[in-house]
């Protein structure tokens, strides 16, 4: 059985991790991977790199930020490969914005769905029509689909 390399060139983690050549140089000047250079002045990235990379796409796609995902990266080892373990303790942390994230979208679909139903013929009665910006008072953004907690509806 061949022995497998312990650092890979940044083409070799561009082809396994699927992530292009200019998204992994990006994650490496924000801190969330580290690489070592080569005497020929090259990128190589330790294998545990591949997992890290894993953790930041999945986190992207729940939809945290990559501050926040460097901020939970910051709580490990700079070259640790992220384990199941260690997913479970940081994501406990982003549950809670996650549930406000799926109720906004969840009101967001229900009144579209009367929305739709009314065709928005009648704006005296419609819960996202803000005559005459009368929320502005509230404060920037669309308040009226924020929930309740934050002065939305």
């Amino acid at each position: 059985m061949t022995k497998l390399a312990d650092h890979l060139s940044i083409g070799q983690v561009s082809e396994r991790s699927g992530v292009p050549h200019t998204a992994l140089r990006f994650y490496e000047d924000k801190g969330l991977i580290h690489s070592e250079r080569s005497a020929g002045n090259q990128r190589r990235y330790a294998r545990s790199v591949l997992r890290r990379i894993a953790f930041i796409r999945a986190a992207q796609r729940v939809g945290l930020s990559l501050e926040q995902i460097s901020e939970a990266l910051s709580t490990l080892p700079k070259d640790h490969a992220p384990t199941k373990a260690d997913w479970t303790r940081l994501s406990r942390n982003w549950q809670a914005e996650i549930d406000a994230r799926i109720d906004a979208l969840q009101r967001l679909r229900d009144r579209l769905t009367g929305c739709v139903g009314c065709g928005c013929l009648s704006l005296r009665v419609c819960g996202l029509y803000n005559h005459d910006d009368q929320m502005a008072r509230f404060g920037p953004g669309a308040r009226l689909l924020k929930p309740a907690a934050e002065g939305g509806v």
